[in-house]
C-alpha cells in the first residue's frame, strides 16, 4: 500500500524564474534592471523587482503596467516610440510576473500588497513627471499609487482597464456586470465569474492563450508563447491565478474599499487624463466613459476608440498608440 508522506520539502517563500526562460525572445532586446521592494511576510529576504527602462535618465517619464497574465514583454512595440521621441520608458513587471519574483503562497498577492510594491519601485527609482500607461490590472495597481504619490504624476493614461467598486450606479453601465443589487446581492456577469473560476480550478492554467483570445488581430504562435517563459512551473503561477479572484465583485471587497479611495483621489485629478480603448474587448466595455464622466482632467481631452483592437491593444496597434500618446504628451505638457 502506498502511503502519504507526512513530511516534505519545505515550501519556498518566494521562486524566480532562470535567465534562460528570457533569451532569444522575439523583439525584447532590454536589458533587465531590478529593485528590492519589501517582502510583507519574510523581512529578511526582500523580493526582486524587475522593470525595463530605456531612455533619457533625466526626461519625463512614461511609466507602462500590465496586467493578467501578461509582463513587460507587453509593452515592446511602445518603448522604442517613447524612446525615439526623446521621452523615459519604464515597464515594470509586477511581482509575480515577467523577471520579478514570485512568491509561492497565494495569500501574499493581496490588492494592497500590489500597490505598495510598484509605489515602492517609483520611490526608490526616483520616478517623477510621469505618464502612468496603464492596461488591465495595471490600472487598478497604477491609479492606486497615484492616489499616495500624486506630485509624481503628470498625466494618466487609460487603456481598456477598469475600477471595480460594486457600486449600485454601474448598473446598465458594464458589459461584464458587477455591482451591488441589494444590500445582500449583486449581480455579477457569468464571464467574470467563469474567468475567476478558471484561473484556480484550471489543472493547467497558461499564459499564452490568453493573449491571442483577447486580441483583434491575433499573434504568432511565438509571440504567443513568450508570454509563457516566466512561468515554468505551478510554483510560479500563484500571482497569475490569484488576479483574477482580486476583482472586487462586492461592495464589502477589500478591493472595493481600495478602488474607492483611489476614485475619491481621482476626483481631485485635473491634470490630462486620457482614455484608449479597443473596440473589441467585453471585459472593459463601458469603463472608458465613466473614467470620462468622473474624472476632472478627462475633461477636453482627445479621447479615442481604438478600431481593430481588443484587450491585448498592445499587441494590435501598441506602436500606433505610443504615437498617440507621444503627441499627447507634448500638447499638454507646459
Amino acid at each position: 500500500m502506498q502511503t502519504i508522506p507526512t513530511k516534505g520539502p519545505e515550501i519556498p517563500v518566494a521562486v524566480r524564474t532562470d535567465d534562460a526562460r528570457f533569451e532569444g525572445l522575439p523583439d525584447f532586446p532590454f536589458p533587465p534592471r531590478y529593485v528590492d521592494v519589501a517582502n510583507p511576510y519574510a523581512s529578511e529576504t526582500p523580493l526582486r523587482m524587475h522593470y525595463v527602462d530605456e531612455g533619457p535618465p533625466d526626461a519625463p517619464v512614461v511609466l507602462m503596467l500590465h496586467g493578467e497574465p501578461a509582463w513587460s514583454f507587453l509593452y515592446r512595440k511602445l518603448i522604442p516610440v517613447f524612446v525615439e521621441a526623446g521621452l523615459r520608458a519604464v515597464a515594470i513587471d509586477q511581482i509575480g510576473f515577467g523577471r520579478s519574483d514570485k512568491p509561492t503562497r497565494p495569500s501574499h498577492y493581496s490588492f494592497a500588497n500590489h500597490i505598495e510594491w510598484v509605489r515602492q519601485l517609483v520611490e526608490r527609482i526616483a520616478l517623477t513627471d510621469v505618464t502612468l500607461v496603464c492596461q488591465d490590472w495595471g490600472g487598478p495597481i497604477g491609479m492606486g499609487v497615484v492616489a499616495k504619490e500624486m506630485d509624481r504624476f503628470s498625466r494618466i493614461c487609460a487603456a481598456n482597464t477598469m475600477l471595480h467598486t460594486a457600486d449600485p450606479a454601474l448598473a446598465g453601465r458594464l458589459e461584464w456586470a458587477s455591482h451591488a443589487s441589494g444590500a445582500l446581492d449583486s449581480t455579477v456577469s457569468t464571464a467574470l465569474l467563469d474567468w475567476r473560476m478558471a484561473s484556480t480550478r484550471s489543472p493547467e492554467f497558461e499564459a499564452s492563450p490568453s493573449i491571442p483570445f483577447a486580441t483583434a488581430r491575433g499573434v504568432t504562435d511565438e509571440i504567443a508563447a513568450a508570454y509563457d517563459a516566466p512561468f515554468p512551473s505551478e510554483w510560479h503561477k500563484a500571482g497569475m491565478r490569484q488576479y483574477p479572484v482580486l476583482i472586487p465583485v462586492t461592495e464589502s471587497d477589500e478591493g472595493a474599499a481600495i478602488n474607492r479611495a483611489t476614485w475619491t483621489a481621482l476626483a481631485g485629478f485635473d491634470k490630462p487624463f486620457l482614455t484608449l480603448f479597443g473596440d473589441s474587448d467585453p471585459p472593459t466595455r463601458g469603463w472608458a466613459e465613466i473614467f470620462q464622466e468622473r474624472v476632472p482632467g478627462a475633461k477636453g481631452q482627445p479621447h479615442r476608440t481604438l478600431e481593430r483592437a481588443g484587450h491585448f491593444w498592445q499587441e494590435d496597434c501598441g506602436a500606433e498608440v505610443a504615437a498617440m500618446v507621444v503627441d499627447w504628451i507634448r500638447t499638454t505638457s507646459h
